[in-house]
């Protein structure tokens, strides 16, 4: 396979967003995506340098501009900070469709910013690493040559990025001064990776501080030292993509060790509260917590909430793969859980051969499509074919070792 392959795709506004993706000697391990800063493009020397260094440990990483930037096409002055994050989850869609969906976000600077709020939109993103990235988007009206009440004057304004002249429009400033990047932070609950130099001059550190306090757990630092803020030396590139290359490995396993933790689920004390876990299902990342009226934090469903969605996913899949197979025209299905615990004396369906308290759920399935009576009544019946249905209705065998 080449070590570089160049890409197109259309934007969420229908330009074409050019792109490259680097590939590793072996394996792929998994996709990342990398976001360039506000005046760099795919082809920036410290774009490349991580990417090929993230190569290394098996990742393929695609490398996109930006529309309006590098060689995508479009109008720059239409784009804003939300248009960059749109062309993300743009690029992640066409890697899910003709590779493999993205497990990782990488971004330089502005990039970084995109990355964190793309992050929450793309549910196979376990991590993301951000490089001297600022703690909200309005921080890039700083690097505006022209000023900021000529351009709200206007209705526009020529800004020099990289000694090419663009035109931003008086919608940019509104964008990036309203949207909400802390919020996107803290929506995001993989691993985040927060790389920054005490030297840069361009984003200060405390950009990466205020990230740091936004972000949930699990969550790293890494000081850059003595580099700048564009990475020009190598040695800094290559330390940057070392380092996230490193930690990333711990969030997502590679092919083999994905089918190790097939059926396998780790819930640990997290240390962020007195009942909040972290839990590793299947490779997957998940919160477990309870209400504060019993001394959790409330930053996670209980046991039971997960139980009761387990029943009531289960029961959604059962339905649509049934739906499928039959080629019915079934538009939507939605299926809500409740739980409760009553009295076996008091539930007349499970009275018999229990005592004391039971476990109740109660499912109310909806159903959106042109189907008639009986086969509406099909679909019901079929939905006790679920298998976490039938787990629960059935007695399971659970084995308790103590490990080492």
């Amino acid at each position: 396979m080449e070590k570089n392959t160049k890409v197109e795709f259309d934007s969420a506004m229908g330009e074409q967003l050019a792109a490259a993706i680097s590939w590793p000697r072996g394996k792929t391990r998994a996709f990342a995506i990398f976001a360039h800063c506000f005046s760099c493009s795919k082809d920036f020397v410290a774009s490349r340098r991580v990417a090929n260094a993230l190569t290394e440990h098996g990742f393929a990483v695609l490398r996109i501009d930006f529309t309006g930037l590098g060689k995508s096409g479009g109008d720059f002055s239409d784009t804003n900070f939300s248009t960059n994050v749109q062309d993300l989850v743009a690029a992640a869609n066409w890697l899910t469709d003709n590779y493999d969906a993205p497990a990782l976000l990488v971004g330089h600077s502005l990039g970084g910013a995109a990355v964190l709020a793309a992050a929450p939109e793309l549910a196979s993103v376990k991590a993301v690493a951000t490089i001297g990235a600022p703690a909200n988007a309005v921080h890039v009206l700083q690097q505006f040559s022209c000023s900021v009440e000529e351009i709200e004057q206007n209705g526009e304004g020529e800004i020099d990025l990289g000694g090419r002249p663009f035109v931003v429009k008086k919608q940019f400033l509104d964008d990036v001064r309203t949207f909400d990047l802390p919020a996107q932070i803290k929506k995001f609950r993989g691993a985040k990776l927060i790389l920054h130099s005490p030297l840069d001059r361009v984003v200060s550190v405390e950009n990466a501080e205020r990230i740091f306090k936004a972000a949930m757990h699990p969550k790293s630092f890494v000081s850059l030292d003595d580099a700048d803020h564009l990475l020009t030396k190598l040695e800094h590139a290559s330390y940057a993509a070392q380092v996230i290359a490193a930690w990333a490995e711990r969030y997502i396993p590679s092919v083999a060790e994905k089918a190790d933790t097939e059926g396998h689920v780790i819930a640990a004390e997290s240390g962020e509260g007195k009942y909040h876990l972290h839990v590793d299902a299947s490779g997957h990342p998940l919160t477990i917590d309870e209400p504060i009226a019993v001394g959790g934090s409330d930053r996670g469903p209980t046991p039971y909430d997960l139980l009761a969605a387990a029943l009531g996913g289960c029961t959604t899949l059962t339905l649509r793969m049934y739906a499928d197979r039959k080629k019915w025209p079934v538009n939507h299905i939605e299926t809500r859980v409740e739980h409760a615990k009553h009295h076996a004396k008091d539930c007349e369906e499970c009275a018999r051969g229990h005592e004391g308290r039971v476990d109740v759920f109660k499912r109310f399935i909806h159903i959106e499509g042109e189907l008639d009576k009986e086969q509406r009544h099909r679909m019901l019946e079929i939905a006790d074919k679920c298998p976490v249905h039938r787990t629960l209705e059935q007695s399971s065998i659970i084995r308790t070792l103590l490990g080492q």
